[in-house]
């Protein structure tokens, strides 16, 4: 006792911290034992718990392997994409038509372009690798219409550098697309290219 009221002299304990402090010290230094908050120490419990179980379940107990679960999300994602592509693979203007009346279809189709088409159409569609968008001229549409347009971005022309776009796009981007080529007729973007293929029929 007379020790320990040695060891506290000098000592600058604030109230309670008489209890905690430890019986050692080191040149003079002392330490309190304060105790973990009762939140970690739970949570440290409930770790314990959780490793314990998931160790049985998964390496005693027959539970999926990695590459088994990754089997199983790869089916979903299938099917997924399945169902997308199905999806994309049919045009219905009336379906398109509610489309455009229920969001904001030309800025939609800036962000599209932008993103999509941008590098191959340049700015404002006036064409670049890709041809010209603005005119009347197309190399390989009859008319400037959705039902045409769907079906050439969705499948694209690969031969001649035009993507395959239903791999990319879902179905609203693509009717984003055929919007902003609509209006992009008969504007006059910087630095246009020439006419290329035939005129067209224009609606």
């Amino acid at each position: 006792m007379e020790e320990n009221n040695k060891k506290e002299e000098g000592l600058d304990l604030l109230e309670g911290e008489k209890e905690i402090l430890l019986d050692h010290d080191y040149d003079g230094i002392q330490e309190l034992n304060h105790p973990l908050p009762s939140w970690w120490m739970k949570s440290w419990a409930a770790s314990i718990v959780f490793a314990a179980a998931y160790v049985m379940f998964y390496h005693f107990a027959g539970g999926p392997t990695s590459s088994e679960e990754l089997a199983r999300d790869m089916v979903k994602i299938n099917e997924l994409k399945a169902i997308a592509a199905a999806d994309v693979s049919n045009f219905d203007i009336a379906h398109y038509n509610e489309w455009k009346d229920k969001n904001d279809a030309t800025a939609l189709g800036n962000e599209v372009y932008e993103t999509n088409c941008l590098s191959c159409h340049a700015e404002g569609g006036g064409g670049d690798i890709g041809p010209n968008l603005t005119d009347g001229y197309w190399i390989h549409l009859k008319n400037r219409t959705p039902e045409e347009l769907f079906p050439f971005i969705r499948d694209g022309f690969e031969d001649k550098g035009m993507p395959a776009w239903g791999e990319i796009l879902s179905k609203e981007e693509i009717y984003a697309a055929i919007n902003h080529i609509i209006e992009l007729k008969g504007t006059t973007p910087p630095k246009a290219k020439e006419p290329q293929g035939e005129e067209v029929e224009q609606i």
